[in-house]
């Protein structure tokens, strides 16, 4: 799989993971302000925008060694969603090449299980699989509706994210089915206390698809990250309010610049 990638800006390196169904465009209402500190990196995952896409059913080490291996040495790295995970398996395997990592509305694990209630029942997942397999445009559409239901902007925010999924190259629809199957299956909470970097997780208050209620179970598997719940956001709080989400990011970052 070779990934697209664009940089903008200078200075320390800062990785943008998007999330599932979606592009780099995403990440357009923060990368001005970000690239005036940082040297942004913007991954498209595979499958997506203009990353290339093999049929072969990837585990998730795939997708993150893809990721890898565009990625700057060394780097922050601020994954949404989906791009979440990914970014914490990197900072599992790859601990070296990780200075810091923000978690934007992602989770270890999207779909209930023993011990985590705080997250998507597993039915909805596997509905969003078979309607994909029949019109992946409708369930792509569908998935938009629930990142920004109960936010305080959600028409704004719905509108942005169709103007950026259509600025860029149209997801593989295999990528879209193997994304989903990623997240469905992937559990990472074993895995949490073995990373060691500084950690943000960065939630919305009014959040379907990552219940802020989650935060409690953060806490006690990762008890030296921050975290934070910012109010009147949904799942994408960079595109609904991106001020509120740069003020969070810029704070949690800025010692990376010493």
């Amino acid at each position: 799989m070779k990934l697209s990638v664009e940089i903008a800006g200078g200075g320390p390196d800062l990785v943008l993971l998007h999330g599932w169904g979606m592009n780099a465009a995403v990440w357009s209402p923060v990368v001005a302000e970000l690239s005036k500190s940082w040297r942004v990196t913007l991954i498209e995952l595979p499958g997506h925008g203009a990353s290339s896409y093999d049929a072969a059913r990837p585990s998730l080490d795939d997708w993150v060694h893809a990721c890898l291996a565009v990625a700057p040495q060394r780097a922050a790295w601020i994954g949404w969603s989906l791009g979440g995970q990914l970014a914490l398996r990197a900072a599992v395997r790859a601990p070296e090449r990780i200075a810091t990592l923000a978690m934007v509305t992602a989770s270890p694990r999207f779909v209930v299980g023993d011990d985590w209630p705080h997250a998507m029942a597993q039915a909805t997942l596997q509905q969003f699989a078979r309607a994909l397999q029949r019109n992946h445009h409708q369930t792509l559409e569908r998935f938009l509706s629930l990142q920004v239901q109960g936010d305080e902007a959600a028409r704004e925010t719905l509108r942005l994210l169709r103007q950026d999924i259509a600025a860029r190259p149209e997801a593989d629809p295999i990528a879209l089915e193997h994304g989903l199957d990623l997240l469905r299956s992937v559990d990472l909470r074993a895995e949490l206390p073995d990373i060691r970097c500084p950690t943000l997780w960065l939630f919305g208050e009014r959040d379907t698809l990552v219940p802020v209620a989650v935060c409690d179970e953060l806490e006690r598997l990762m008890p030296t990250a921050e975290i934070l719940i910012l109010q009147g956001c949904a799942h994408a709080p960079f595109l609904s309010h991106p001020r509120q989400c740069l003020r969070a990011l810029n704070h949690f970052l800025e010692p990376e610049h010493a």
